[in-house]
């Protein structure tokens, strides 16, 4: 596994009151949901992005409030009002 580096002053580490394998750690899950919210990488790309099984990674998502298929709320609802709509056409 490729292993990048990043430089960061050490004041962050102060700042957010954080160890660095802490920092690292939490820096990954923020990649990886940042990612995978942009569409650039699938759920479990992601989630072997954070070193977190996959469920691991969809619970993270879902305390962000992200869904993990990609699309809100609300356009799932829309979705499921647009098929029975057309459904009931038929």
């Amino acid at each position: 596994m490729a292993k990048p580096k990043i430089d960061y002053p050490a004041e962050i580490l102060w700042a957010l009151q954080q160890e660095a394998t802490d920092f690292a750690r939490d820096a990954r899950l923020i990649l990886a949901v940042d990612l995978y919210q942009s569409g650039r990488l699938s759920t479990g790309l992601a989630a072997k992005l954070a070193n977190l099984p996959i469920g691991h990674f969809l619970y993270e998502l879902s305390r962000r409030k992200i869904s993990p298929f990609g699309t809100t709320a609300d356009e799932l609802a829309t979705d499921v009002e647009n098929a029975l709509a057309a459904s009931s056409r038929q």
